[in-house]
C-alpha cells in the first residue's frame, strides 16, 4: 500500500472542508426558508421547519453512507449547526433581553427670558398602545419632532415576549396579522423585548400613511405585536 501524496491530502482536507460547509450553508438557508419566506403562518413555518431537519438529516445520512470518506465532515457539520441553531432560537425564546436607554420625551416649551429666544420642544406627532397579536405585549409607542428636527419612535414601559430576529416595523395599515404586514419600513433589530427605547425615523417617512408599529419575528414571518398610532 502506497502513501497518498501530499497533494493529494491536501485535496482530500479541502473536500472535506467544502463538504462541511456547504452542509452548514444548505441548512441553515432552508431554516430560513422553511420557516420565514415560505409562509406566513407559524404553526405552519414550524412544521415546515421541522420537516426540513429531518429531510436534511436523511440526505446527510445517504452522503455519509455513500462516500464513507465524507462521514465525519458533513454528519459533524449537520450536527454542529442543528445544535447552534437550536441554541440561537431556544435562547432568543426563554430568555428576556431589557433595556433602558434614554428616550426622547415630548415637551413644552421651556420658559425663558424675554430677551431669549424659546427653545424648541419636543413635539408629539402620534402615539400608540401595543395590543398582542401572536405573543402578549404591553407598552406605549410613540413617534416624536425632536426640538433639532430629528424625528423618532420611543418604546416606554414596553415589554413583548422574546424571539428569534425580532425587527421594529412601521407598517402601512392595521397590521392585524400577518397577512397585513406588506408595505413596512424596517427601523432595525428589535434592541430588547423589554425596556425603555429608541429608534430613529427615516427622513421622509410619511406617518399619515405607515401608521402601526409592529414587532417581527423574521426568521418565521410571525406578527407578535401591533401599536396603531393616532
Amino acid at each position: 500500500m502506497t502513501a497518498a501524496s501530499p497533494k493529494a491530502a491536501r485535496l482530500s482536507g479541502v473536500v472535506k472542508l467544502a463538504a462541511a460547509v456547504s452542509v452548514a450553508v444548505i441548512v441553515l438557508a432552508g431554516i430560513w426558508v422553511s420557516g420565514g419566506l415560505i409562509t406566513n403562518d407559524f404553526g405552519l413555518a414550524m412544521a415546515l421547519t421541522a420537516l426540513w431537519m429531518a429531510l436534511a438529516a436523511v440526505g446527510c445520512g445517504l452522503v455519509a453512507w455513500r462516500r464513507p470518506g465524507l462521514r465525519a465532515p458533513v454528519v459533524g457539520a449537520y450536527l454542529l449547526t442543528a445544535v447552534v441553531a437550536g441554541a440561537w432560537l431556544g435562547r432568543s425564546t426563554l430568555i428576556d433581553d431589557e433595556v433602558n436607554e434614554r428616550v426622547v420625551k415630548v415637551t413644552p416649551p421651556a420658559p425663558t427670558r424675554s430677551v431669549e429666544r424659546a427653545r424648541p420642544a419636543n413635539v408629539l406627532l402620534a402615539r400608540g398602545s401595543f395590543e398582542p397579536v401572536a405573543h402578549s405585549a404591553a407598552g406605549a409607542a410613540t413617534a416624536i419632532r425632536t426640538g433639532a428636527g430629528e424625528r423618532v419612535l420611543t418604546l416606554t414601559s414596553f415589554e413583548v415576549d422574546n424571539g428569534p430576529d425580532l425587527r421594529v416595523y412601521l407598517v402601512a395599515g392595521p397590521a392585524r396579522d400577518e397577512s397585513e404586514v406588506d408595505d413596512f419600513e424596517d427601523l432595525g433589530a428589535l434592541k430588547g423585548n423589554m425596556g425603555n427605547q429608541q429608534y430613529e425615523l427615516p427622513r421622509g417617512l410619511d406617518l399619515d400613511r405607515y401608521t402601526t408599529v409592529v414587532i417581527w419575528c423574521r426568521a418565521f414571518s410571525v406578527n407578535f405585536a401591533r401599536a396603531p398610532l393616532k
